[in-house]
């Protein structure tokens, strides 16, 4: 099987032909490929696919092997792949689109640094954005929901790894959210720059996040006063996201870093 790794910053995803994987062992192969240390190991697993029209598609599942609708990275990440290979025309550089589980996404190329390529990508408008309070061990929690392609819950105030061991998973599989939400922990450190730390479902911790630094954003301008054009800070690096009329705009890079081939073990899936 051929394995394709692409980062942006710091949040992993391989990459893989979609037609390679056979529906029914998608989620165990998402497993096996994502473990850190029996696999290649990443975030998540993108089976790709270029339709008859020339469109690129994906559909994501996360490390544990569950289903994803989009990853703002991800859709970096795939978009850098084609670059890499070669795979964009003089006008799709300026513009093209990726379709994922949550709808098109159309990114422009701005730059592109040998494997390292920014793109500005449209994610489309914010749904659904509410403010709750939930009960966490017993107390109260006041967080702010949404979803940006796919379910996100923002705990505005310090950003800490403490807190985030004690919310984010709690946060993550509160019975609030039967299908699991993103979480971010969100800290307005000025009006245009929000600090963030992300727990992923069903991923756990994550150097980065694409959706989830765009559901920063919102919540932060929404409820404490933020810029509509903020810097977001993850600890592996900074992305900038513009609220507009039209939509959220999530701006930065991916790079590809591994192409390889996966030895299947055991005569069945690979890692079992």
């Amino acid at each position: 099987m051929v394995v394709s790794k692409a980062h942006a910053f710091g949040n992993d995803f391989l990459l893989v032909p979609e037609a390679d994987v056979p529906l029914g062992d998608r989620g165990a192969v998402a497993r096996a490929l994502c473990h850190r240390h029996h696999g290649v190991g990443a975030d998540g697993l993108i089976l790709y696919r270029v339709d008859p029209d020339g469109v690129a598609g994906m559909r994501l599942l996360n490390a544990d092997g569950s289903r994803s609708e989009i990853s703002g990275n991800g859709v970096r990440c795939l978009a850098a792949w084609l670059a890499h290979q070669d795979r964009l025309t003089g006008a799709e550089r300026r513009g093209f689109v990726v379709r994922t589980d949550a709808g098109e996404k159309r990114l422009e190329l701005l730059e592109r640094d040998g494997a390292r390529v920014t793109f500005r990508a449209a994610m489309g408008q914010p749904e659904q954005v509410a403010q709750r309070t939930l009960t966490v061990d017993g107390a109260p929690v006041d967080v702010v929901t949404l979803r940006v392609g796919n379910p996100q819950c923002v705990l505005l105030g310090s950003a800490t790894e403490d807190r985030l061991a004690r919310y984010g998973r709690a946060l993550a599989t509160h019975p609030a959210f039967p299908d699991g939400t993103n979480v971010e922990l969100a800290e307005i450190e000025a009006p245009d720059r929000v600090r963030i730390l992300i727990w992923e479902r069903g991923v756990g911790p994550t150097l980065a996040s694409g959706t989830g630094a765009c559901a920063a954003a919102v919540a932060a301008a929404a409820v404490g006063g933020a810029s509509r054009d903020v810097q977001v800070a993850a600890p592996g690096g900074t992305q900038r996201v513009e609220w507009r009329e039209d939509g959220l705009y999530l701006t930065g890079w991916a790079e590809v870093v591994l192409e390889g081939r996966w030895i299947a073990t055991g005569g069945g899936a690979p890692g079992t």
